[in-house]
């Protein structure tokens, strides 16, 4: 599979609200605008998954709000300040409508972002998704690994590793570097602990998600020890239309995982006649 390595690429900055937004963008067609998860930075994607996708459409990735090489100011972190800031992206960027495709948290993002802006969303893939709140399934332990900033980058890479993948997957991959990417940016601890509160009191989208229209891809791994794969099924239970995908064997990671598999999934769904803009 063709490889993008976003490290490489040059880094733009657009205003939005009150900080700087850093993004980058490849690939030509219409754009896509990829959501990344929690304290991730946009060179955390998997270069073979953005390879597929940029060989068809236009790819935008950016550093959400605090995190990596954007800005952040004393306003109060929160969900919903993560959408409108990537829906304010869109404008500065000179884009109407997009498909959007958030990974984790991002996927809590997303989903605030089509319902609060829906007119900017054409078709949305969640991916390893949950409607956060009360009515999500979220082991307690998997999720606090995750938030643990102690330690050095390194050893919080080697902790996140260990519920991104399924144990038995691990075995068999032990070199982490040949397919975990090891962010080129950094991140000042605390916006990290400012974004795991926003995600923390998040009210999630249960009861609203009835109210979103637009076609809908939810794509899971069925080892997925951080946000289950029942998360996905109960999102798609409530949104009229939504395809779930599960991939056997699948972690939080699987699109490091299974790339191909992956990227074959989004772009069936993406390429399908429902909803085009």
């Amino acid at each position: 599979m063709k490889k993008v390595d976003v490290s490489k690429l040059k880094l733009k900055k657009a205003r939005v609200d009150d900080i700087e937004i850093a993004y980058k963008t490849f690939g030509k067609g219409y754009p896509i605008v990829l959501i990344m998860g929690f304290s991730g930075t946009m060179d955390m994607w998997d270069g073979r998954v953005l390879g597929a996708l940029s060989a068809r459409y236009k790819v935008i990735v950016f550093d959400s709000r605090g995190i990596g090489e954007s800005t952040a100011t004393s306003k109060k972190f929160s969900i919903e300040l993560f959408a409108d800031d990537a829906a304010g992206l869109l404008d500065e960027l000179g884009i109407k409508k997009a498909h959007i495709m958030g990974w984790s948290m991002g996927t809590h993002v997303a989903q605030e972002l089509v319902l609060r802006h829906p007119g900017k969303v054409n078709k949305l893939v969640l991916y390893s998704a949950d409607p956060g709140g009360k009515d999500c399934v979220h082991p307690e332990e998997p999720l606090k690994t995750v938030e643990d900033t102690s330690g050095t980058l390194r050893n919080r890479e080697e902790r996140v590793a260990g519920v991104l993948f399924p144990d038995r997957w691990r075995k068999e991959h032990p070199d982490l570097r040949e397919y975990f990417p090891s962010p080129k940016e950094r991140t000042p601890v605390k916006n990290i602990n400012r974004q795991a509160r926003a995600m923390d009191e998040w009210a999630g989208s249960y009861r609203r998600l009835g109210r979103i229209k637009r076609p809908m891809l939810l794509i899971t791994g069925t080892d997925d020890a951080i946000s289950p794969a029942k998360n996905s099924f109960i999102i798609g239970e409530k949104v009229h239309g939504a395809w779930v995908t599960q991939i056997k064997g699948g972690g939080h990671g699987l699109m490091y995982q299974y790339p191909k598999d992956f990227s074959a999934a989004v772009l069936t769904f993406l390429e399908s006649g429902e909803g085009q803009a």
